[in-house]
This record gives structure tokens, C-alpha cells and sequence, in this order.
């Protein structure tokens, strides 16, 4: 009942939640745990005439401390020392009429491991818990020392001793996630066990001869707290190249004004026709179209004025070519119009002085 009681706590608290992401370890890390020790009875062999007899145990505890490498892939391996320490409660002597005995004293069990064990990562399952369940093996040495009294109506004495011998223990168990980088806590159940024919002849009887024990089984509940030193966040995935916007092109389209009835240019027209000029040679240009344009206002008013403008309008463009040229542009790259007062920008009404409509339009093509 004891054995089947602590199972279920144990399943219980496998199953409780916690706080953060479940992970597996990779690089160093340490254990440290106990709990609850049950040694099943044990029977042995008393004496020359090898009676039968038994030796029941009580309440126990265990410790363990460990330190080992976690793989990266679920797999670890670790170095453990483990102590057990179990109360002795009773038995049986076997001798005829087998009868009772009442007994105490205590053994225990000291020594180390060599575990193997694998981590299961549930997120590969799609489960997204912040537990992960292990299972492992281990093999070690263990020190044994026997230290009982009985009585019975047969005969009382006491077997004392200490020896060593292989063991080996299962593991099953699960670790949970506190939310603190690296460090989680375990709760656990192990099955250690220790064959009998490493210890025969080991322990004595007051009562004359050796003592010859069978197999002997500590099952173990335990919680434990663990902590892997190598807990650094994956390094962020790299930021994404920042590709420089493209230089802004230059204007393929530039207005050069003039003052009213006037066909030479201004310091910022010039300004302009450079600006033109030069971006002539930075963007893919085969043909410099200069358009002329005047108000419909004019010095000469009546019939002769739109005439006038017309001739206004190309003296403008020529001036624009003109200083082209000086800035370096082919002439036989530039072509020259004259529209007068068609295509105003802005829209007037007759006779009106308009500085925006006074003007030398410079198309790219």
C-alpha cells in the first residue's frame, strides 16, 4: 500500500503545471534531491544451518548529488553519489515453530552511479507544457552496512557488517520549468537494486556464522532541484540588410522665367538652365526640348501683339539654348519652340501681365 501511495503522488506531481517553457539541457549542469527510501524485506540465511529468516524495514530516506552534461538532443549522462538509509522494523525467524521477531537497527547504503538518461521534449508531439518528462538507467558500486537486533522465542542476536557491491538503478521522473534560466525542479521515482551474491558472507551473526542475504530492492520518491549553467538565449536571428533607398533622380522638367517683355535672363534663371544642363549628363537623355512661352500681355497692342509674343517667345528659347551651350550642352542636341501665349499656366484674362506664363519650359527627353 505504502509503495502504491507514493506512486501516485508522484504521478500527481508529474502532472501539475508550472510557470514557464519546458526545455531540454545542453552543457553542465548539477542535481541535488532526496526523499522517501522503501527497502522491501529482505530474507537471509543465518548460521551454520543456514536457517531462514526475514528483516522488515520501516520508514527511510534517501540524498543523491550529481553532476552531468546535457547533449543538445534530449540525452544526457551524469556522475551521482547516493546515500540510503532505511529503519529496520521486523521479521520472521524460520526455525520450527517459525515465529515473529521484533527487531530494530538500521542500514543503509552508500556510493555512486553512472547514469545515461533522455529527455522528452513534448513540443515535438505539438504538447506545449512546461514539463519534461525523463527516463534513464544507471549502474554504479554501493557500500552496504548492516547494523540489526532481533528477539524472538527462538533466539535473538544481531548481524552487523559492511561491503560493497554492483548496482544498478531505473529512473523515471519529470522536470519543471520555475521561469529562472536553467533552473528547474524534478520530482522522480528509481528502482535501486543490489544482488545478493555480492554480499553473501559479508555480515556475521552473534549467534556463530556468516549471513547470506538475497536481492535487495530501495524504491525511492523523490523531488530534486537542478540548475544548468549554460542557459544563454539563442542568438537572435540576424536583422535584415538595409538596402539604401536609390539616389532620387534628377528633375526631367525645368521653368526658367523672365521679366515682362524681356528675353535675357536673370542670375536665377542661369542658375536654372545650369541645373538643367547638368542633370542632362546624369540621367539617360537624347534629345533637350526648349519650349517658349510670353503672357498675353504685350508691348504692341492689337494684331500685332500676338505676332509679337510669338517672336518674344522663341528670342526666349534661344536665350535658353544659348546659355546651354555654354554649360556644356551639344547644340545639335536641343531643340527650339516658340508658342507665344497658347498654353498658359495659369489662366487670365486678356491683356494681363502674368509672371508664371512668362516663361522657357526645359524638357529631358
Amino acid at each position: 500500500m505504502r509503495l502504491r501511495t507514493a506512486l501516485l503522488a508522484t504521478t500527481l506531481m508529474a502532472a501539475a503545471p508550472a510557470v514557464a517553457s519546458a526545455t531540454t539541457i545542453t552543457g553542465p549542469y548539477v542535481d541535488l534531491g532526496g526523499g522517501y527510501d522503501l527497502t522491501q524485506t529482505q530474507h537471509a540465511h543465518v548460521g551454520p544451518t543456514g536457517s531462514s529468516q526475514s528483516i522488515s524495514h520501516k520508514t527511510g530516506w534517501t540524498g543523491y548529488a550529481s553532476f552531468g552534461w546535457g547533449f543538445g538532443n534530449g540525452l544526457r549522462a551524469e556522475v551521482e553519489g547516493t546515500y540510503l538509509r532505511s529503519n529496520v522494523g521486523g521479521g520472521t525467524i524460520g526455525e520450527a515453530p517459525s515465529t515473529n521477531a521484533s527487531g530494530n537497527g538500521k542500514d543503509s547504503s552508500y556510493g555512486g552511479f553512472v547514469n545515461v538518461l533522455y529527455d522528452i521534449d513534448l513540443k515535438q508531439f505539438g504538447i506545449d507544457v512546461p514539463v519534461t518528462p525523463f527516463v534513464g538507467v544507471g549502474a554504479g558500486y554501493l557500500w552496504t552496512h548492516e547494523q540489526v537486533s532481533y528477539a524472538s522465542s527462538v533466539r535473538s542476536g544481531n548481524i552487523s557488517g559492511t561491503t560493497g557491491g554492483f548496482a544498478y538503478q531505473g529512473i523515471v521522473g519529470a522536470a519543471f520549468d520555475t521561469g529562472i534560466p536553467g533552473f528547474q525542479v524534478t520530482a522522480q521515482y528509481r528502482m535501486i537494486g543490489q544482488p545478493g551474491t555480492f554480499r553473501n558472507g559479508a555480515f556475521s551473526d552473534s549467534n556463530g556464522g556468516n549471513v547470506g542475504v538475497d536481492h535487495r530492492f530501495n524504491h525511492l520518491f523523490m523531488v530534486g532541484l537542478r540548475y544548468a549553467f549554460d542557459t544563454a538565449p539563442p542568438p537572435p536571428p540576424p536583422a535584415p540588410a538595409v538596402v539604401a533607398a536609390p539616389a532620387p533622380l534628377p528633375a526631367r522638367s525645368y521653368l526658367v522665367f523672365f521679366d515682362w517683355d524681356k528675353a535675357d535672363l536673370t542670375a536665377r534663371a542661369r542658375q536654372i538652365v545650369a541645373e538643367a544642363a547638368q542633370a542632362s549628363t546624369h540621367v539617360q537623355t537624347t534629345r533637350i526640348e526648349v519650349n517658349g512661352y510670353t503672357d498675353n500681355s504685350s508691348a504692341h497692342p492689337g494684331p500685332r501683339g500676338e505676332k509679337y509674343n510669338l517672336g518674344l517667345s522663341l528670342r526666349r528659347a534661344n536665350s535658353v539654348k544659348a546659355e546651354l551651350v555654354r554649360d556644356g550642352v551639344p547644340a545639335t542636341a536641343i531643340d527650339i519652340h516658340g508658342y507665344g501665349e497658347a498654353h498658359p499656366l495659369v489662366p487670365t484674362g486678356p491683356n494681363t501681365r502674368e509672371p508664371q506664363n512668362r516663361r522657357v519650359e526645359i524638357i529631358l527627353h
